[in-house]
């Protein structure tokens, strides 16, 4: 039996050749690769300064704790995303209000947005977090000017969107990531993701005082820099302990993966395109709801989602499954999971996120995906369809 997972790796000889000699080499961690990383990063992307830590968990949390989000602060996410876009400030203390979802794109509605905001006064919100749902930018430079309004930080969960870009209104490409428009970015190398370094992330960013801040708390809030030392310098072994931080260190071994993937992920995105095109036309004339996108962005897809009738949703997802091809839903609202129920949430509070979730299937979508395998896939998708 065929077995095509919803996404997967792809690893090449190029890619393990980088880890071997990196492997061979004086380090494995905090070494040269992890700055070659940083800097290939921001200058693919644009922006000035690139983190590069453990996961894109760890890189939400450390957003939070830059932004210096305190107990009690409150910030807007969307519920459709992995629970990790709202868990990183809940570390941290924050309230956490969520924004119901655009039903063409599904990301974050910033009409709905701007209603929350309207309803508080200036300054409630901290923070705001839209998540690049599947690889789709968001309206990046329309919620800059809400930020200027109402006095909030803006953090883009990128986890789906590397590679992905915009055109603004001055005709001009934003890539996703480079934070002309935003304050944060984060970005996960989780092994479905464009850039699979087994787990990691990275957070960009044009902000130097934000930087030197995630630098500091990704290694424990430990300094080896002399001129930052706040007491008298021993010696060459001397270091100092500032702010309570964390190990979210990424290794030299995951950066040497990274740095050799960074290279191909032009060709991923293009890729990613040509299979999600010959998704939409395979399911034109079907009962198919396949992923909107404006003529003014570069999507991503890390995930290509259809919609189906609810009543198909399951029989659908269980009919691959028997013919070797693993789908996904993607994703259970963030509001209806128990814990956050438990802090006031509750099914109806935000209705198109809900009614989304009664549809959404996401199909096998990775640049290795080979055209036999695509042609599986839609054979057995509109068979499935056509039957019912």
């Amino acid at each position: 039996m065929k077995h095509i997972p919803y996404g997967r790796q792809y690893i090449t000889d190029e890619d393990i050749n980088m880890v071997v000699e990196t492997l061979k080499s004086d380090y494995l961690t905090q070494g040269p690769k992890i700055v070659e990383f940083e800097n290939n990063f921001s200058n693919y992307l644009g922006c000035n300064y690139t983190c590069m830590v453990n996961n894109g968990t760890a890189a939400l949390h450390l957003c939070a704790m830059a932004l210096d989000i305190k107990e009690g602060d409150k910030v807007i996410t969307t519920p459709i995303t992995f629970v990790a876009s709202a868990n990183g400030f809940r570390y941290m203390g924050a309230e956490v209000t969520f924004c119901d979802i655009d039903p063409n794109t599904h990301l974050m509605d910033l009409e709905k947005l701007k209603t929350i905001l309207m309803d508080s006064p200036k300054g409630t919100y901290k923070a705001v977090i839209p998540v690049a749902f599947a690889g789709y930018p968001i309206d990046e430079e329309e919620l800059h000017k809400l930020s200027k309004q109402y006095g909030f930080s803006i953090v883009i969960d990128a986890c789906h969107a590397i590679g992905g870009s915009f055109i603004d209104s001055n005709g001009e490409k934003q890539m996703v990531g480079n934070c002309k428009y935003s304050d944060l970015t984060v970005f996960s190398f989780h092994p479905v993701k464009h850039i699979a370094t087994g787990e990691g992330g990275a957070i960009t960013t044009n902000r130097k005082d934000l930087f030197d801040k995630l630098l500091l708390y990704r290694t424990h809030g430990i300094t080896k820099d002399s001129e930052k030392f706040v007491n008298n310098n021993d010696g060459g072994w001397y270091y100092e302990m500032q702010e309570l931080g964390y190990n979210y260190r990424i290794t030299e071994i995951q950066a040497a993966l990274g740095i050799s993937q960074l290279k191909r992920i032009d060709w991923s995105i293009e890729r990613r395109n040509i299979i999600a095109n010959k998704y939409d036309l395979a399911f034109k004339n079907i009962n198919i709801q396949t992923p909107y996108r404006a003529k003014n962005i570069v999507h991503a897809f890390h995930l290509y989602i259809i919609e189906v009738d609810s009543d198909l949703r399951k029989p659908l997802y269980d009919y691959l499954k028997e013919n070797g091809i693993f789908s996904q839903v993607l994703y259970i609202p963030v509001h209806t999971m128990p814990y956050y129920q438990k802090l006031g949430w509750k099914n109806g509070d935000f209705p198109i996120s809900e009614e989304y979730y009664k549809h959404c299937l996401a199909l096998p979508m990775y640049p290795s995906l080979t055209d036999e395998e695509q042609n599986y896939v839609i054979e057995k998708v509109i068979n499935f369809i056509n039957n019912k």
